[in-house]
């Protein structure tokens, strides 16, 4: 826990895996997450068969080189905290990847123990519950 997907549009692999680390850290330093406990899927669309699609909303001027961050962890970290996970991606993804900040968008999608088993058919956050 948690499961990230990042989603970049002809980025390259050593910029995607430099995203990967980037998102990776900032879970590390802001929320607590052990640095063992990585689990991402990393895909870079070519544009032509596979791409991204995004607008200016919120008066955020997005360019190609938009970055899609979805995470999906257990619930329980203030608003105080995802603020500053937000902000740690932004500052690491634009450290490691030459990413600008206004390109970075992350979105949280939490759930219960219960959503989770991490191998062995076993719903491990249950177990001796």
């Amino acid at each position: 826990m948690p499961f990230i997907r990042i989603d970049t549009l002809r980025a390259g692999p050593e910029r995607l895996a430099a995203l990967g680390r980037a998102v990776h850290d900032a879970l590390t330093e802001t929320i607590g997450i052990p640095p063992d406990d990585r689990f991402q899927v990393l895909v870079d669309h070519d544009g032509t068969s596979s791409t991204l699609r995004y607008d200016d909303y919120l008066g955020v001027r997005r360019d190609d080189g938009v970055v899609y961050v979805a995470i999906t962890l257990r619930t329980g970290r203030t608003p105080a905290q995802k603020r500053a996970l937000y902000r740690r991606i932004a500052e690491l993804a634009q450290a490691y990847a030459g990413t600008e900040p206004r390109n970075v968008f992350v979105v949280l999608t939490e759930n219960a123990p219960a959503d989770w088993s991490l191998g062995e058919g076993v719903a491990q956050y249950l177990e001796g519950a």
